[in-house]
């Protein structure tokens, strides 16, 4: 039996590897589907029979697939799945097909076509605007994607034009001597040189403050001000706007003082997500203490609370405090600011580098900083792990690795040579504290972050009332695709990832489980990172 929550999330998991054009309009429209349907579906809760047959049938079709997109990784169809040798002609729009079969089955298996006929009628006309967004993401993909990459196009040019002559004045305030080519666009010092390209005149980092701001404001809608609200976008498009000049800026002054590859490699990407995460941090916190813009809000009542979890309220009940959006549990910091430590870490680190990471270990500080100042409230969870936790690990660190294995190769990393150019005891050094703080740090402060809180928060806003056991499969699945975005390339297997930590939190309600089970596939991906020379791993 399961509940009416799988009309929203029942795709999440086999979408993620579609792969072509009708695939992405069927991305898009069910997630314009989800976001916009989801107060009504969150309502609605009903048992539904679950079909074995049609799950087979899902899993069939899926192997299919997956027998085939591995088959062609390998490189040779004829070693492994034989029945597949025909993939040298079929098409891919063919294994495609094969795979949205499969995802219709697990539809149908899951919700009956009834209850599925009766949900669309529910939520007409919803179908048909989240069907027009799809088409429409896939219609404006191809030209807005075009317009960004040619740089001869008019509104790129005057954005590179203004970026250009407002960084120049700022780099000749410190190095009055610089050489600058408005014609190409190029600012040269004695020992830099680099070119102003439409990329960097900011128009990522407007156009992200901009999504996040209309979200935040969106979803915060009943506890801010509005009209007020809306000033707070202009001046934080601004912001952004002035950090992105003054980013260029020191690019050129770190490239000529100190290195170019920390500026070009290290410091030209970080600086960007440095300045965005500082704007976005300086808009919420003044949706938080600016009166004009925060609606007053009464006292928030105490709840039941699940003793297993982190006790967020005072005895007698918490009241809210100055600077706490309404409903927020207190608990929130010592759940999130581990991770954040780490975040901000790499950030620094990052930004410092260039092709070799040398302040790794700040990220290891950092998060044991944080773990250490928090235990007072995170020693009352349930820290204690059975067999269930390692053996998941064991599972997670074997499909981790199976793309790697399977193709017998692995791809070139600057970090094996870096590490090779340093002395052993540097070494050495660098790698114990990347070690552990793959096996302890790392997978404390993401599961307190993920499954702790964002699995928790989906479902409550005081998340610290929810039970661990009482995780639902549309919060897992949300909360595990945000982990597998958070690794990158590795984003698939990192949302598999999530769901298996997430399976073994919630199994026993212990945090013990999913903090071991992440830690035993860290500690067996290092050694098989250090046994194989593997380095893109880390």
């Amino acid at each position: 039996m399961v509940a009416i929550e799988w009309v929203v999330c029942f795709p999440l998991g086999s979408f993620l590897f579609g792969h072509q054009r009708f695939l992405r309009i069927a991305i898009v429209s069910y997630a314009v589907f989800l976001g916009l349907g989801y107060p009504k579906f969150k309502t609605q809760q009903e048992n539904i029979p679950f079909s074995r047959i049609l799950f087979g049938g899902h899993m069939v079709c899926i192997g299919t697939f997956f027998g085939y997109i591995l088959t062609r990784m390998h490189g040779d169809i004829h070693l492994f799945f034989n029945p597949l040798a025909y993939a040298k002609w079929v098409s891919g729009y063919t294994s495609s097909a094969v795979f949205l079969l499969g995802t219709l089955l697990l539809a149908l298996a899951c919700i009956p076509f009834r209850i599925w006929v009766r949900t669309i009628r529910a939520t007409s006309p919803l179908w048909l605007y989240s069907s027009l967004a799809g088409v429409a993401a896939w219609g404006l993909g191809s030209p807005l994607s075009s317009l960004w990459d040619k740089s001869s196009a008019v509104q790129g040019r005057v954005l590179q034009a203004i970026a250009f002559y407002a960084v120049l004045p700022v780099v000749r305030f410190f190095l009055p001597n610089v050489i600058a080519d408005p014609a190409a666009f190029i600012i040269e010092t004695p020992h830099f040189s680099t070119r102003i390209v439409g990329a960097c005149s900011g128009i990522e980092g407007l156009g992200l403050v901009l999504v996040f701001s209309v979200v935040w404001l969106w979803y915060f809608r009943r506890e801010i001000r509005f009209p007020q609200a809306l000033l707070l976008i202009p001046c934080a498009l601004g912001c952004i706007w002035l950090l992105n000049i003054f980013r260029l800026a020191a690019l050129i002054l770190i490239g000529d003082a100190i290195s170019p590859e920390i500026a070009i490699v290290g410091f030209h990407s970080q600086a960007g997500w440095i300045a965005l995460t500082l704007v976005a941090l300086a808009f919420s916190m003044a949706t938080l203490h600016l009166s004009w813009v925060r609606k007053p809000s009464a006292s928030v009542s105490p709840s039941a609370g699940d003793p297993q979890s982190v006790a967020g309220q005072a005895p007698g009940g918490a009241s809210e405090q100055p600077g706490e959006l309404q409903g927020e549990s207190p608990a929130i910091r010592a759940y999130l600011i581990p991770f954040l430590a780490i975040l901000a870490a790499s950030f620094v680190s990052k930004a410092a580098s260039g092709y070799f990471e040398w302040l790794y270990p700040l990220r290891f500080f950092a998060a044991a900083i944080a773990l250490i100042y928090f235990w007072p409230e995170l020693k009352k969870l349930n820290w204690r792990f059975g067999w269930f936790g390692p053996v998941t690990g064991v599972a997670v660190f074997l499909v981790w690795i199976a793309p790697s294995w399977w193709a017998h190769q692995s791809t070139a990393s600057p970090l094996g040579p870096a590490l090779a150019a340093l002395s052993p005891t540097a070494r050495w050094t660098w790698i114990s504290f990347r070690v552990a703080a793959a096996c302890l740090t790392v997978p404390i402060a993401e599961e307190l972050a993920f499954r702790g809180y964002l699995a928790r928060r989906f479902i409550n806003r005081e998340f610290d009332q929810v039970s661990f056991t009482g995780l639902t499969t549309l919060s897992i699945a949300l909360s595990s695709l945000a982990f597998g975005l958070m690794h990158g390339q590795h984003w698939v297997v990192g949302t598999l990832a999530g769901v298996a930590f997430a399976a073994a939190l919630r199994w026993r309600g212990r945090m013990g489980d999913a903090v071991m089970a992440h830690a035993v596939s860290n500690l067996l991906l290092a050694a098989w990172v250090l046994r194989f020379g593997d380095w893109t791993q880390w």
